[in-house]
């Protein structure tokens, strides 16, 4: 069973036990109506990674409407404010991405049926940005006073070829942050405290085009380089525990024009994660020996004009371990309890607290809606059917709220965990 420290708890209690606290709490579950709406409004202002400009110019005006009055795009096109605190030195960052991974185009609207919201994106991450705004609206509403300033930010780039970027461009840009809360998991009862290594590329092979009948038996073939290269690493074979994946998630050689010729080059993208240092140094060697041998392989085979090869990185996700018992850990389980979740601790994850945990800087990511126990909780993340349900969602963000009060502190009551 999961114990938090008693100075912690005793801290907990004592925070719990305040009238501003309840007020906030009770505010919260009060506002869900307007939540719901914003994430409404929010959603249908696409924005792909990379292309978040529209989506930050509201979110940073429905801020300063809301008393956010420093509000503005800062590093990275990231929407950054601060709630001021009553100490200087390190900030507590609460954050949720603006891309998601859809195209301009795809958000035709917001359904809403039986209590759930159905658009691309309404989950991941835009409703995290209406948590953002409830939070800072329930503090204000409660006249609670943090003793850390608090950075509520809109961060970017956080999907796919973002690689994080928006986050690690902030963590870059200031280094003032002293603990970090991401709203990104899909289930609140998910606290994910460490993160995963990742890294993406691109292997090319280069050779020379040619017909495949007429020039067959001159050349080596730039795809079947390739093929060979991820037959190799679909027979690698990794551990359950500690988690280990890899994924050949792109293949593209040739044109429809030339389906009787030899494509003059081959690219094949393999994303490749792990838990485990040592697991991910053993998998992206055997994967770059694979393409290596690959294509000294198809060269041997016919021995005429060569194919070469070329490796771009296109994502590199930094990861990092964390003491189960460190105090924003702590803090999200004993806030759980409270709103009578039962919580779990996901050990791996990519996710904008990957950078703050690889830098040595306390890091969680929670929750943006409430799943019932023994339930799945898939909304279909990244899928153009993906849902929310609104059924006890304002528990995920009296979560968050919790978690940042303990570790921002709340002035007259409470030092900070962090």
């Amino acid at each position: 069973m999961y114990e938090a420290k008693p100075e912690r708890r005793k801290l907990f209690n004592k925070l719990l036990a305040d009238e501003k606290v309840q007020k906030a709490l009770k505010f919260i579950e009060d506002d869900q109506e307007r939540t719901k709406e914003e994430l409404k409004k929010l959603v249908v202002i696409e924005a792909p990674s990379w292309e978040e400009e529209n989506r930050a110019k509201a979110f940073a005006q429905m801020m300063i409407e809301q008393g956010l009055t420093d509000a503005h795009i800062g590093a990275g096109g990231d929407v950054i404010s601060v709630r001021k605190g009553t100490t200087d030195g390190p900030k507590v960052l609460i954050e949720g991405h603006m891309d998601t991974v859809f195209p301009f185009g795809t958000v035709k609207g917001v359904e809403e049926k039986d209590g759930i919201l159905y658009a691309p994106g309404i989950g991941d991450d835009t409703r995290a940005l209406a948590m953002l705004l409830c939070i800072n609206r329930a503090l204000s509403a409660a006249g609670i006073t943090t003793v850390k300033d608090v950075l509520f930010v809109g961060t970017t780039r956080e999907e796919g070829l973002g690689g994080l970027g928006g986050i690690y461009d902030l963590h870059e840009s200031r280094k003032d942050i002293g603990a970090q809360i991401s709203l990104d998991n899909h289930n609140m009862a998910a606290i994910t405290y460490e993160g995963t290594i990742g890294e993406t590329y691109e292997f090319k092979i280069i050779g020379k085009a040619g017909h495949s009948y007429g020039a067959f038996g001159t050349m080596a073939n730039t795809i079947h380089a390739g093929a060979r290269a991820v037959a190799k690493i679909a027979d690698y074979q990794v551990p359950d525990d500690p988690k280990t994946t890899f994924c050949a998630s792109n293949f593209h050689a040739g044109t429809a024009s030339g389906v009787h010729a030899f494509a003059p080059e081959a690219s094949v993208i393999v994303n490749f994660r792990s838990n485990s240092d040592e697991e991910f140094a053993k998998m992206k060697e055997f994967i770059f020996s694979a393409f290596d041998e690959a294509v000294k392989e198809e060269n041997e085979r016919w021995n005429k004009e060569p194919l070469t090869l070329e490796v771009k990185p296109i994502s590199i996700t930094p990861g990092g371990k964390q003491d189960p018992h460190c105090a924003l850990v702590e803090a999200s389980q004993m806030a759980l309890e409270e709103l009578g979740v039962k919580g779990f601790l996901s050990q791996g994850g990519s996710t904008n607290a990957n950078i703050a945990i690889s830098r040595g800087i306390p890091a969680v990511c929670l929750g943006r809606g409430f799943v019932p126990e023994g339930e799945s909780g898939n909304i279909r993340n990244h899928s153009v059917d993906e849902f929310f349900p609104l059924y006890n969602a304002h528990k995920a963000v009296q979560h968050a709220l919790l978690v940042l009060l303990m570790a921002a502190g709340v002035d007259g009551l409470t030092d900070p965990m962090v």
